[in-house]
């Protein structure tokens, strides 16, 4: 199966090779929001390539490009549209729910593990995190991230509006919500976010897709929802590769 998958490059290139999309995608936001600043780590590494390819599948069911059909005992994923997108991620995982539908957990395993890479590199080269090599014991090299610009606040005051405040999400930040809630993380996030029971509530009422959105943007949420609920799963009961 890896060898139908459109792999995209360790490194994002300029505008003259390959495409990036001029706004960050979803699967960036996450990823961004998913830095802990304090210890340069990511949260929720062991389900990475779970929420980072719901994350993907997002951006595509956001941009009108995929759907997820609830069959008998599964979700099926196919696509939708014609044409490229504007950013050689989409378009690689699109190339590939392209050739049929396939259960989520299957699309999931096979478009997530290689993300981190390259998503990390596009957060650097936003100029939204910072990347600093050194060696450990003057012999191990070692690789610490920090945040390098206030993308990520922004996003964490977003996330906070909706889940302490109660205000309604945009599609986007419910999505984000509803990743980082499928993923578990975030009561990592307490001294950002406070956790509590209505911040819990609330991020569940999320994950299960009402946004309290649009009739529009909910045949978004469904689809993100069948996603962002198999995500998880495919973590548990999928190797990792």
């Amino acid at each position: 199966m890896a060898n139908d998958i459109p792999q995209p490059d360790a490194e994002p290139q300029r505008p003259d090779g390959e495409r990036i999309s001029p706004e960050p995608l979803l699967v960036e936001d996450t990823l961004l929001l998913l830095f802990q600043p304090d210890s340069g780590t990511i949260a929720g590494e062991n389900i990475l390539f779970s929420v980072l390819g719901g994350a993907l599948l997002g951006d595509l069911a956001l941009a009108g490009r995929a759907e997820a059909e609830q069959r008998r005992l599964s979700v099926s994923v196919h696509a939708t549209g014609e044409g490229p997108l504007p950013d050689a991620l989409l378009d690689a995982a699109w190339a590939f729910v392209s050739q049929k539908p396939r259960d989520v957990q299957t699309v999931l395993a096979a478009i997530g593990p290689a993300l981190r890479g390259p998503v990390l590199d596009r957060l650097v080269e936003r100029g939204d995190l910072s990347r600093h090599e050194s060696r450990t014991f003057g012999i191990f090299p070692s690789t610490k991230l920090a945040l390098a610009s206030d993308r990520r606040a922004g996003l964490i005051a977003r996330v906070r509006s909706a889940l302490v405040d109660g205000e309604t999400p945009d599609a986007r930040t419910a999505a984000c919500i509803a990743l980082l809630s499928a993923s578990g993380t975030l009561p990592q996030f307490h001294s950002e976010i406070p956790w509590s029971g209505d911040v819990y509530a609330r991020s569940k009422t999320i994950e299960r897709g009402d946004w309290g959105a649009s009739a529009a943007s909910s045949a978004v949420a469904r689809t993100m929802n069948a996603i962002i609920a198999n995500a998880v799963i495919a973590a548990t009961v999928l190797p990792r590769t």
